[in-house]
């Protein structure tokens, strides 16, 4: 199939039917056979990472290569070492319930077999790795897999689509591009799970769509993730640490830094250790390192709120020498946002750009209030070396993940599970939550030879009671 070509509503769901044939002429996988797929998919990204780049770039109309290589290509790869090391222990049927049933020779066991078909959706902002890295969970529980990628990801998608196939047969995986409907038909599938990740508005509508099927769902959202900047931490490390992850991607990352709150008095030497830096990795709006904002309409949105807080009353604080954006590129220069209002929207929605409003405060306590009176974040960021401040954010302030003193990284971790918590998101993957997530841990009891049962059929009477009596004790 042409990878332009509108794909109708049977194409899916013939993929669907043939992967479910598959399914039922060989429900359960070996490990060899699972390690096969895993080693598989590393050797097609080893195999073609140059031109998984390549056509990244072209996507976003420029993406920095070692952007790629570090956030999609990397985890990829060294994921899937992880998963293999672990798989073994990750599939052994658990022993449960040791009590004196056991002497009789009855048993529980919990076995995890794979569901079947898995369904992926996929966003624009790191489309290699948030296909790939779910692949890795889904193949290593023994399932198979089609994915949807999005309209934003055109060079990619055709790419995938074109070479995949030579690595795995359409009867375990098969990508399919956005044409316009496709992801409401994708959605409609009856999957034995699906897996989305991307706007909360777009979220719901995906899990409207899944529970006509009773197919159950993982949504990965976003939201405004805070970092909180406590007193006595060196700021210069603070704004070293922000900048990096608020300007990867050029800040289309779900788990960046959305704001930060600062002690009161330290804006200003904030916004001076950032100008500096700033500079200094990104010399101008054509640096290679910079990437650019992934299509138009985000771009001017982007503009659009900055202009909007600027006439609210907001500083608008360019951090780069040069002009403030570049229409040609999509680039937008890094900027610092002071005193914009609450009822604007650079604070009202996700920024997903590399724009940072700076918040004060006199007390933590007035901090976690704030940030729990919005939706629940995807992450938070505290930074302390005070181990009771810490512990008080991590235990009042409820989010997907925490990275303490950093940003971003929790989500590099391959054994910590990944997910959001209310508005931003629900379900795991990544680590052991990621097996299990894509896997039927599937309750099995064993009877003994001898059924104690047998002194409880009825009609009951007084031994039946006697016997009761005793277990209820």
């Amino acid at each position: 199939m042409n990878p332009i070509d509108t794909i109708s509503p049977s194409v899916l769901d013939d993929a669907l039917a043939l992967q479910r044939k598959a399914c039922f002429a060989n429900p359960i996988s070996t490990l060899a056979e699972r390690t096969a797929d895993l080693r598989t998919l590393q050797r097609f990204v080893r195999e073609h990472k140059d031109a998984l780049c390549d056509a990244i770039s072209l996507d976003y109309g420029h993406r920095s290569r070692h952007e790629t290589l570090l956030a999609e290509v990397f985890p990829t790869v060294d994921g899937i070492d992880h998963v293999i090391g672990q798989l073994r222990s990750w599939m052994k049927p658990q022993r449960r319930g040791v009590d004196w049933r056991n002497f009789l020779g009855a048993s529980n066991r919990v076995i995890p077999q794979p569901l079947g078909v898995v369904g992926v959706i996929v966003p624009w902002n790191f489309p290699l790795n948030l296909s790939l890295v779910p692949l890795t969970y889904i193949f290593a529980a023994g399932n198979r897999a089609m994915v949807k990628m999005s309209e934003n990801s055109r060079h990619l998608a055709a790419y995938l689509m074109v070479h995949m196939p030579r690595y795995f047969p359409p009867e375990k995986l098969q990508f399919f591009d956005e044409t316009g409907g496709v992801g409401v038909a994708f959605s409609k599938l009856k999957f034995d799970h699906l897996l989305f990740t991307g706007s909360g508005q777009t979220g719901r509508a995906v899990m409207a769509a899944a529970a006509q099927n009773l197919c159950p769902v993982t949504l990965e959202l976003g939201g405004k993730a805070p970092a909180i900047v406590c007193e006595g931490f060196p700021l210069h490390t603070a704004v070293e640490r922000i900048m990096f992850v608020k300007l990867l991607n050029a800040g289309q990352i779900c788990t960046t830094v959305d704001h930060a709150w600062l002690p009161a008095g330290k804006t200003d030497e904030f916004v001076r250790l950032a100008r500096g830096i700033v500079t200094k990795r990104y010399p101008s709006l054509s640096s290679p390192d910079y990437t650019s904002i992934i299509d138009q309409r985000s771009f001017d949105r982007l503009l659009n709120t900055l202009q909007e807080a600027r006439e609210k009353g907001a500083k608008v604080l360019p951090l780069m020498d040069g002009p403030a954006f570049d229409a040609a590129s999509r680039k937008i220069a890094p900027h610092i946002v002071l005193d914009a209002p609450s009822h604007c929207q650079l604070m009202q929605r996700e920024v997903f750009g590399p724009i940072l409003p700076l918040r004060s405060y006199s007390s933590l306590d007035d901090v976690i209030d704030s940030i729990n009176a919005e939706p629940r974040p995807l992450a938070v960021y505290p930074f302390s070396h005070d181990a009771g401040q810490v512990q008080k954010v991590i235990d009042r302030v409820m989010s997907g993940g925490v990275t303490v003193n950093d940003a971003l990284f929790h989500v590099g971790q391959h054994d910590l599970p990944f997910g959001g918590v209310g508005d931003s998101g629900m379900g795991h993957y990544h680590g052991h939550e990621g097996f299990v997530t894509f896997s039927k841990m599937r309750p099995v009891f064993y009877q003994a030879r001898f059924s104690t049962l047998k002194f409880l059929w009825p009609p009951y009477g007084k031994f039946a009671d006697r016997v009761l009596a005793f277990l209820i004790r």
